[in-house]
């Protein structure tokens, strides 16, 4: 197999060009810098183990290579590397939580534990010495300590126990390098020591007891990590005052056959102060023990805790983890005079400690940034520095391989992906930056500021080209270039469009503001220029959650006044969440929207009228953004694909959209939000920013794939079948038939004695009966755009209108237009929570306010609509009893009402007893 056969280095001679899925992880920007980062292996051939977002990354530094471990489907939380570095566990927090050790010699996963006994995930995770055992905490309130043989083909829990709260949030966790039945853990104030000995009971040996400052007798602050002593009968524990707790244990290498009464006795014995500056990172290593602090700064002491060696720097952060070398290196050479990075002070010359510091180690902080530290000289490495905020900001250059990342810590940094280069930087130390976007030339990048500040740079040296503007009240949270460079407009969180010119000032050409306007009463969701189809000139659009598309005159506008030509309303319901145009398909012209139902729209780019509703992917949650991806070379001129990010996600659509849920694939790329994306100028690659993750991510695009997908889906309309209930072979899909066929027999009279002419098509005003009749009940605008839809579907080619429709077409009509998602009762709750007043815990509307909302607000109902509805619902009930009555019958269904309805309606009774509708326990 390959993990039997497998040796350190292989990893990367595996051949990876070969891609089976649309969307490939080629590349990841950043990491987690609140987890350790570790060294498994040093010398020529220095690999690095690091977490960034759901993905553990092995990263070849000097090759610039990196290799993926992917398996989790949310942000890991903890991980752990065993003794040999061959074995790597990784844990993460959510939904369908998992525990994986994977092999780091070729990459495979090994062990993969399912059941995690805990909803909530893991939050710390240690491998005993001899890689045999796992110890996992959970996340939960209550959290759970569980032992794990995961060698064994079960995984099963060997051992476990619950924490009581008292004992505070238990974040950190280590075994006893001599005893695997042995680990501590500790949370900010207390310390747990535990021992287990067989199945099903483990022991922790301080439950008796809470630690409290009178354990001390002197403050020592919080807790941040423990360790055992390499003498096998004490234990440290770190503190924020910079001291450490010394644990006396009692003949803790006697492990018995039978559990003991009680524990072993753990004591604090004393409290050592180690220096005034909060001590973050605790090891032993050998027969040294390792400290790191909020300053920067690696102490290496004996067993007495004597001083042996500082190394320090002025520009290294507080430190995260320290990950020592496995290859030993020729003794450190005194250092020179003058001032030097590190300053080295040696108090012992024996021989295992002189073999401690010939290790070179690997420095992480919590500012982001890894460090490798060679003890053969005064000099250390920087490797890597990452943003140390949220990466919302990223864009591409339109003709070059570059990509510009920026932060909310003011990071913008320039890439050069195909080679994966860092290219130039800059610190905006004022605010942070939300937004980028080249011009269509490259010759400018915009950045549009956490403070409302727009910067237009230079886009090879990033030097502002003017003074920076400042007409947005709050954070700039889209930007853009028109086609000619001439025009740049942002969007911030006020509801706000903002125009920028380009002019001709003194013989050359700067930046000016031209207006800005209040646009909308909700977030805007998008701005997108585009081009005048009867001109050359700069078309300008927004849209906002409050379901308004505006588009705005450039032409005509002028200082401090932005001219409005349009605003359509684009929705009845449903939130618009995102556009773009859509490609020349056709000879009719279309904006293309994302709404949060998921469904797509295609809009006439002149009348804004719906022309078609298509269903979208489908893939936990709503599209966010959408673009569509330049062509390749060596694609098909005449196929186009679109790109889009949900929450989590990142996926292709191909083109055109037609409800085939075969035609697109998504992937997660960040499980706790994708803020934006970009794409390469050639289409050849996707970049996602991870929003709080502090990551971006490189994506190959495979095309190839996702026609395969479309391919192995099915052709013609079996992909539309296999949305039906039960198929085409099923029970709804022949009551469609049914129905289908009976509208037929209607629109030729039910009674007629004339021969029968069957056909496969029925008028397109029977569209609303046969919709409902299969159980759905569109709205009135609803039904309007589904008629016209039809309707002038070939009007654009033949100027004609189309008056019928067959079976599979109104089947995708149907499979488009319906619910993406049932309705749920939460859904009704949340409208008597707006409708409703509060009556005893639950929310009520009044039988009078019922009956006039239903007469006087959205689509109102005449009397005697209400009337036919309310007598349909509730006369099956008086029908029962034995009384029929007629539906034009006003006055009785008035009685009906007063009957059967109560003074106050809640949500229940309005699903249960008026709609007549099961309600699920």
């Amino acid at each position: 197999s390959l993990v039997w056969g497998a040796t350190p280095g292989m990893l990367f001679r595996k051949n990876r060009d070969k891609s089976f899925h649309p969307l490939e992880l080629s590349w990841v920007f950043g990491y987690n810098s609140s987890l350790a980062v570790h060294s498994l292996m040093d010398g020529e051939e220095r690999v690095l183990l690091y977490v960034s977002s759901h993905t553990a990354v092995i990263h070849d530094i000097p090759q610039n290579r990196q290799f993926h471990l992917q398996g989790h489907t949310n942000v890991i939380s903890c991980l752990c590397v065993s003794e040999d570095k061959r074995w790597v566990a990784t844990a993460d927090q959510g939904p369908d939580a998992l525990i994986i050790v994977w092999d780091s010699y070729s990459g495979v996963p090994v062990c993969t534990i399912f059941e995690t006994q805990s909803e909530e995930g893991i939050c710390a995770i240690a491998i005993s010495q001899d890689a045999k055992y796992l110890v996992t905490i959970s996340a939960a309130t209550v959290q759970k300590v569980c032992v794990w043989r995961w060698t064994l083909p079960t995984e099963k829990v060997i051992c476990s126990t619950e924490l009581k709260p008292e004992f505070g949030y238990q974040d950190y966790v280590i075994f006893n390098p001599q005893n695997p039945h042995e680990f501590v853990s500790n949370s900010k104030t207390q310390v747990i020591f535990y021992l287990w000995v067989r199945q099903s009971q483990l022991w922790d040996k301080t439950t008796a007891w809470l630690l409290s400052p009178q354990t001390f007798k002197c403050l020592v602050g919080q807790f941040s990590q423990s360790v055992f002593h390499f003498n096998d009968t004490q234990a440290l524990t770190g503190t924020s005052a910079g001291k450490l707790v010394v644990w006396d244990m009692d003949n803790p290498r006697t492990l018995p056959e039978e559990l003991p009464a009680k524990p072993h006795g753990v004591t604090a014995t004393k409290v050592v102060s180690m220096q005034k500056q909060s001590l973050t990172v605790l090891q032993v290593l050998e027969s040294c023990i390792v400290t790191g602090d909020v300053q920067g700064q690696v102490k290496f002491y004996d067993g007495q805790l004597r001083l042996l060696t500082v190394y320090s720097h002025d520009n290294v952060g507080p430190i995260r983890s320290i990950s020592f070398s496995t290859v030993l290196r020729d003794p450190p050479s005194a250092p020179p005079g003058g001032s030097q990075p590190f300053l080295t002070s040696w108090s012992d010359s024996s021989n295992s400690v002189s073999l401690t510091l010939n290790r070179n180690f690997i420095l992480s902080t919590s500012d982001a940034t890894m460090l490798h530290v060679a003890t053969d000289s005064t000099n250390f490495e920087r490797i890597m520095e990452e943003a140390k905020k949220a990466v919302n900001a990223i864009a591409c250059h339109p003709q070059e391989p570059l990509v510009a990342v920026g932060s909310h810590c003011g990071l913008l940094k320039v890439w050069e992906y195909k080679q994966t280069k860092y290219l130039v930087s800059r610190i905006f130390t004022e605010a942070g930056i939300q937004c980028l976007s080249y011009d269509p030339e490259g010759h400018f990048l915009a950045a549009g500021f956490t403070d409302g500040s727009v910067y237009i740079l230079d886009a090879i040296s990033l030097q502002s080209i003017c003074k920076e503007f400042q007409f947005s009240q709050g954070a700039v949270t889209h930007i853009s270039f028109s086609h000619d460079s001439k025009y740049l407009a942002t969007a911030d969180e006020n509801y706000s469009v903002t125009v920028y010119r380009r002019v001709l000032q003194n013989g050359s050409r700067c930046w000016e503001h031209l207006a800005g306007l209040d646009s909308h009463y909700k977030p805007i969701r998008s701005i997108l220029f585009g081009v005048h189809p009867d001109s050359n000139e700069p078309r300008l659009l927004s849209l906002g959650e409050d379901r308004q598309l505006v588009e705005y005159d450039l032409k005509s506008s002028i200082k401090d006044h932005l001219v409005v030509t349009h605003r359509d309303r684009l929705e009845q319901d449903a939130v618009p969440l995102c556009l773009t145009w859509y490609p020349q398909l056709s000879t009719e012209s279309f904006l293309l929207t994302a709404n949060n139902c998921y469904k797509m729209k295609l809009y006439n780019t002149t009348t804004k009228m719906c022309r078609k509703t298509l269903l979208g992917p489908t893939y936990g949650s709503p599209l966010e953004k959408i673009q569509i991806l330049p062509r390749t070379s060596s694609a098909d001129p005449q196929q186009h694909y679109l790109v889009y990010i949900t929450k989590d996600k990142v996926g292709l659509q191909m083109l055109p959209i037609d409800g085939n849920p075969h035609r697109s694939s998504a992937f997660i790329c960040h499980p706790d939000g994708a803020s934006d994306f970009a794409m390469s100028h050639d289409g050849r690659y996707i970049f996602t920013a991870g929003g709080k993750e502090r990551t971006f991510m490189k994506w190959k695009v495979n095309l190839h794939a996702l026609d395969a997908a479309a391919f192995l889906g099915g052709e013609d309309m079996i992909p539309f079948y296999n949305l039906l209930d039960g198929g085409r072979d099923g029970k709804f899909f022949r009551e469609l038939e049914d129905f289908f066929y009976y509208v037929q027999l209607c629109s030729q009279g039910i009674k007629t004695l004339e021969r029968r002419q069957v056909s496969t098509h029925i008028p397109l005003e029977e569209i609303p009966s046969v919709m409902r009749a299969i159980g759905f009940y569109p709205s009135e605008e609803e039904i309007e755009e589904m008629i016209n839809e039809v309707k002038f579907s070939k009007y654009a080619d033949t100027g004609e209108e189309v008056t019928k429709i067959n079976l599979e077409d109104f089947i995708k009509l149907y499979i488009n237009h319906r619910s993406a998602l049932s309705l749920s009762m939460k859904t009704i709750q949340r409208a008597f929570q707006v409708l409703g007043y509060d009556n005893k815990g639950d929310k009520v509307i009044d039988r009078e306010d019922f009956m006039l909302l239903l007469q006087c607000r959205g689509e109102k109902m005449t009397e005697d609509e209400l009337a036919e509805c309310l007598t349909t619902l509730l006369g099956r009930r008086a029908r029962k009893g034995g009384s029929e009555l007629d539906t034009c019958d006003l006055t009785g269904a008035a009685a009906l009402t007063e009957e059967e309805i109560p003074a106050e309606i809640t949500a229940e009774i309005f699903v249960r007893d008026i709609l007549g509708l099961p309600i699920a326990e």
